[in-house]
């Protein structure tokens, strides 16, 4: 494989995940969420004109800035995009009469991107000078573009604008593209009509704190710094620092200097995952669940997989850091020895590019978006770059070191086997999307307990890779690990039969849904319990057995949902109610299957832009979009068969307790208690 595809697949690999659990990890505890109005709009224009003459004008745009939020200038040569705006038909009807203005501020340091820019914060007000050439015109259309930032994330928006010139003008609807009128009667049916939301206001919601982020980047990190691409360039490096500066001070400070260019090289490397978070509501579900991508992303880890087993190696190419090394030698200084840290970066990148893809997605949640990569790869770069400035402060360390040697193989190979139950949920999740039956759950679990059986005989002697030497004893470390995976085996078996014992509720979201199995299953709806998977369906049930009504936003790729079904809604208390009392209409916003086609249909969106409605998926996660202003699952809603909310709206919620007293007040609401 070229070195650069590597690269990219990397890169891929982790937004994937990324985006995954974007989707999936929306983090709640002891307290519910209605996710109501959940898509942002920090940035509103309005626009006037101020009549100058009979055929000059002031064209005023107007920005509102929410708090903590701020607009770019639209003069910017680096970093954030510049505000556009654009005056449809300039040169035909009228002409431009100088540059748009804006607010003079002065520069200032912008922490997510880290260059000098102009922003503005609160309000902005941009003026553009026209001179009509066709005196009857009414209004002018304005397009603007631009991006607005907070602390945590960056988002893209557009608007349309039309100005009115004259006090005879009549407001007209943006133009937007039309859509026949099945496609209209088809839109119309998705919106449920939901009331009710003035009774139950959206609450607050505890987040997962973003530092366990960097925590897990930090362990992430760690196991790094223990494989043969790393380990050895400890004590080299160090000495390096100490010996070649004649004055000690000096190589503490370099050393220092260089452990600090490794954390900045990762925090770098995050930086363009800031500018994704301006996507659409839900692009991010559409990439983490696209059955194609999965089938790559599985590929992909099967070759890191085998890299570490030892039969191949992925590097970057030579050149790179051979150049790299070479401008560190010749610049000197601190150039010099940021040049060293980059060289670390490419030349270690076999053993922590497949880490790093795993970790961050495994580690990332919602809400914080971008911030989350930042302080994941934070994380990461500081446990990597600890050890080169700790040992310079205290070289006598050096010598409790380990010496290199064996054992640093056996971690990479121990990596390897846990790239390769990895590699299973990327092809899981493809399986899973496109209904194929194939990865059913006792098949995944069958292949994870083989790997833990492989695992468990590589640390006990049994078989080798590669690279492994003669083992001459077994350490007390592998044994102990060894015992380890024998145990999480046994834990796997149960997994394999049709019984209570196999929900494997510690696995819960890694293997396929309980029903998805090849077992004779009650139902094909989560616990064999009654599902429906249409609202039509599930609302005529509701009203025919007189019972509320629980509408479930899921996901086939969901693992917050499987956790929800596997460890909430299987305790006694909870899955009593939703039999006994409940209708559960489930709604897979993944499902990729096509639609009939007299049921696929164009949603005109109300930006003007058009949505082909192709997939079973696609009408839920618009469904849920229009009616709840909200993208994520797993996501809960309780109604009456008449479509009024009896409580508030919830998302994940990992407390069985907090998720029944939710579904109790939804009963009691329903039966007027």
């Amino acid at each position: 494989m070229k070195p650069l595809y590597v690269i990219i697949f990397t890169w891929l690999s982790v937004f994937s995940l990324f985006a995954q659990n974007d989707k999936d990890n929306n983090w709640l505890s002891n307290q519910s969420q209605p996710q109501f109005d959940n898509i942002l709009e920090p940035v509103k224009f309005k626009a006037e004109a101020q009549k100058i003459s009979d055929t000059e004008f002031k064209i005023i745009l107007n920005a509102t800035i929410d708090d903590t939020w701020h607009l770019y200038s639209q003069h910017i040569e680096e970093g954030p995009l510049p505000t556009d705006i654009t005056f449809v038909d300039s040169g035909i009807d009228y002409q431009l009469i100088g540059e748009t203005s804006e607010p003079d501020v002065a520069p200032y340091f912008d922490e997510v991107f880290q260059v000098d820019v102009k922003y503005f914060s609160n309000s902005a007000q941009f003026v553009q000078t026209i001179q009509l050439t066709n005196p009857d015109l009414k209004s002018i259309t304005v397009e603007v573009f631009f991006m607005t930032c907070n602390d945590e994330k960056c988002i893209t928006g557009d608007d349309v604008l039309i100005v009115p010139l004259s006090d005879d003008f009549e407001a007209a609807a943006l133009p937007v593209a039309e859509i026949d009128e099945k496609s209209k009667a088809m839109s119309e049916a998705l919106d449920l009509k939901i009331s009710g939301w003035d009774q139950y206001q959206p609450q607050d919601a505890e987040e997962q704190s973003n530092w366990m982020i960097f925590v897990f980047g930090f362990i992430g990190g760690l196991i790094a710094l223990l494989t043969p691409c790393v380990f050895p360039m400890i004590p080299l490096t160090v000495s390096f620092f100490t010996k070649s500066a004649s004055d000690p001070k000096k190589g503490l400070v370099n050393s220092i200097l260089y452990g600090f260019f490794i954390f900045l090289i990762y925090v770098l490397l995050s930086l363009p995952f800031h500018l994704l978070d301006s996507v659409d509501p839900e692009i991010l579900n559409n990439i983490s669940t696209n059955a194609t991508l999965n089938i790559i992303f599985f590929i992909i880890f099967l070759v890191f997989a085998f890299s570490f087993f030892g039969y191949y190696e992925l590097t970057l190419p030579a050149s790179w850091s051979n150049a790299l090394d070479s401008k560190a030698n010749k610049v000197g200084g601190a150039i010099g020895i940021f040049f060293m840290a980059l060289t670390l970066a490419i030349v270690s990148f076999s053993c922590t590019g497949p880490i790093l893809g795993s970790l961050l997605g495994s580690s990332l949640t919602t809400d914080g978006g971008a911030m989350q990569l930042s302080l994941g790869m934070s994380g990461f770069g500081l446990a990597l770059a600890l050890p080169f400035t700790l040992f310079a402060m205290f070289p006598k360390w050096l010598n409790s070191l380990p010496k290199s040697g064996g054992w640093l193989n056996t971690v990479k190979v121990v990596l390897g086997f846990i790239e390769l139950a990895l590699a299973l949920k990327f092809l899981s999740n493809a399986d899973l999307v496109l209904n194929l039956g194939f990865l059913k759950r006792e098949l995944f679990i069958g292949l994870w307990l083989l790997i833990a059986i492989g695992l468990a005989l590589y640390l006990f002697g049994k078989i080798k890779f590669p690279h492994d030497g003669p083992l001459q004893k077994l350490s007390k470390t592998r044994i102990a690990v060894g015992l380890l995976t024998v145990a999480f085996a046994i834990y796997l078996i149960p997994g394999l039969t049709n019984s209570k014992a196999a929900n494997l509720s510690l696995l819960s979201g890694f293997p396929p849904p309980l029903f998805y199995s090849y077992y004779q299953q009650e139902s094909d709806c989560p616990l064999g319990l009654e599902c429906y998977k249409s609202v039509d369906e599930g609302v005529a049930a509701a009203k025919a057995a007189n019972k509320p009504i629980m509408i479930d936003f899921t996901g086939w790729a969901c693992v917050n949902c499987r956790k929800m079904e596997e460890q909430v809604w299987s305790t006694p208390e909870v899955y009593k109610m939703l039999k006994e009392e409940y209708i559960i209409i489930s709604l897979y916003i993944d499902d990729k299957r096509d639609l009939d086609e007299g049921e696929q249909f164009s949603y005109l969106k109300p930006n003007g832009k058009i949505k082909d409605i192709k997939t079973i998926g696609d009408k839920w996660a618009t469904l849920q979009t229009i009616n709840f202003k909200n993208n994520s699952q797993p996501y809960y809603v309780l109604v009456n068969p008449e479509m009024e909310l009896l409580n508030e709206t919830i998302a994940y919620t990992p407390n069985a307790g907090t998720y029944l007293e939710w579904l109790k007040s939804g009963l009691a609401s329903f039966k007027g208690n």
